[in-house]
């Protein structure tokens, strides 16, 4: 046997090992955004799936983010061929129901998809019970820099972003999101009116 030869080896397969060992420590549904903690990227997209009452929006009405400051923004980015975001759909259109009334707003985003498709898949989901938007260029996407779909951004009252979930929602994660969300906005109220 070499030495030298195995100890060059030792030296080279060391530093492999010692990143597969850090790999295996990551989560790979986690990454990291640039965007929590700084304003949303503004949009202004044209409804195309209206939801349902009492959350609906006329298709064709234009949806901006200006329009909705002083809301929570819950922004869903999905499609009719995303498999995953079949499986977030009945917990983001029933969260959505729940909290009606409140300042919160659901949208959803198509993303590089038709909106043809996207009428069809919420019909073959059952529905939904907030609007979507159609971004053709993807530009709102690239803007929040989309790793892919399904993603959902969670936007505070005050227009930045708060929050990134890469992959499907959960309903407790969601509703737990949403809560916090809520409750810094009126606590930032009543700080506001020196109460």
């Amino acid at each position: 046997m070499n030495w030298n030869r195995a100890f060059i080896a030792a030296l080279i397969a060391a530093p492999l090992i010692a990143l597969f060992a850090w790999g295996f420590t990551r989560d790979p549904n986690s990454i990291a955004s640039p965007l929590p903690g700084h304003d949303a990227p503004t949009f202004a997209l044209e409804v195309f799936a209206p939801g349902q009452p009492p959350l609906a929006r006329p298709i064709g009405d234009t949806v901006r983010l200006a329009d909705l400051r002083g809301q929570v923004v819950v922004l869903n980015f999905w499609a009719s061929w995303c498999l995953a975001c079949g499986d977030e759909h009945a917990i983001l259109t029933e969260t959505a129901k729940r909290y009606a009334g409140r300042p919160v707003h659901f949208l959803g985003v198509l993303y590089n998809d038709v909106p043809s498709a996207g009428i069809a898949w919420i019909a073959r989901m059952g529905g939904q019970s907030y609007p979507s938007v159609n971004d053709p260029s993807a530009r709102t996407a690239i803007d929040y820099g989309l790793y892919g779909v399904p993603e959902t951004f969670f936007l505070d009252a005050d227009g930045r972003v708060a929050y990134k979930q890469t992959g499907p929602v959960t309903e407790a994660g969601l509703t737990s999101i949403v809560d916090s969300l809520l409750a810094a906005s009126t606590s930032s109220k009543r700080a506001g009116r020196g109460l």
